[in-house]
């Protein structure tokens, strides 16, 4: 197991997150260069996934709270951590696709500062940061580029 002092994160951890954006990136380039008859199929799954992800980050707060003492404090705003993100990615995919992108996008923001608070008051990791940072700005830059092609290209 990691410790959790530890200021790095584990390579398979970072190597696994970055296989897991693959799906962002591909998802809003290919909404740029697919062809018309495919494009509303990229922007569903692109959305799925990221609906997907967004429940399976939220989980992690889920884990973490635990590990908790019976009488901590933080437990509670982490469960609550733990089921917003799927809420929002709920919503997100229930919205016309212009409004859902932006949900998305602040979603992943908002989750990644969670994060910081969890690593701030000693409920996660100290190497999260340095995991979720890039995974979360290659996300959202994304979900920005996905946007702007809904607005831009169809």
């Amino acid at each position: 197991m990691h410790p959790f002092s530890a200021t790095r994160p584990p390579r398979l951890a970072l190597g696994l997150g970055l296989a897991g954006v693959i799906p962002f990136v591909s998802g809003a380039l290919g909404l740029w260069v697919t062809p018309d008859a495919w494009r509303d199929r990229v922007l569903e799954e692109l959305m799925a996934y990221a609906a997907i992800i967004l429940a399976f980050m939220g989980a992690i707060h889920w884990g973490l709270a635990m590990r908790a003492e019976e009488n901590s404090d933080k437990a509670p705003v982490q469960l609550g951590l733990s089921v917003i993100p799927p809420l929002l990615g709920w919503v997100a995919l229930a919205l016309p696709t212009f409004l859902g992108l932006p949900v998305f996008l602040v979603a992943f923001a908002a989750l990644y500062f969670a994060d910081i608070w969890a690593v701030d008051h000693g409920v996660a990791p100290v190497w999260y940061p340095a995991l979720r940072k890039p995974l979360s700005i290659i996300v959202v830059c994304s979900l920005l580029v996905a946007w702007l092609a809904t607005v831009f290209v169809g």
